[in-house]
């Protein structure tokens, strides 16, 4: 028996078709997004872009208040509803220190009002 060997672009085209079709089987099989919570907006102050946030969704969640409030600040894109109390909200959350890499602390609240 002799080696074979594969030329690198040989061998990197392999690599990428299977990470592309791992990429496609797991859009494909997995669930189309991911599980974010809805609660209802508690407050919102425009100046400060201050949101707080409250319901049963929020039950185990971190940086959730002793009152069973997640407040922090609220980050939108485009097209977004200013939200209102009453409204309902999904939303994911983030430690701003993961979000940008600082060492200040708070709460993140990315997420748009449902209809």
């Amino acid at each position: 028996m002799g080696n074979v060997t594969l030329p690198t672009p040989v061998f990197v085209a392999g690599g990428a078709l299977c990470v592309l079709a791992g990429y496609l089987a797991g859009s494909v099989l997995g669930s189309g997004q991911p599980d974010r919570p809805t609660a209802v907006v508690a407050s919102y102050d425009a100046g400060s872009s201050r949101l707080c946030l409250e319901g049963d969704e929020l039950e185990g969640m971190d940086d959730v208040g002793s009152d069973g409030t997640l407040c922090g600040t609220w980050s939108h894109g485009s097209g977004w509803v200013k939200p209102r109390p009453g409204d309902r909200f999904r939303f994911v959350s983030l430690d701003r220190r993961i979000a940008k890499g600082s060492d200040e602390s708070g709460v993140v609240i990315f997420g748009t009002v449902v209809e």
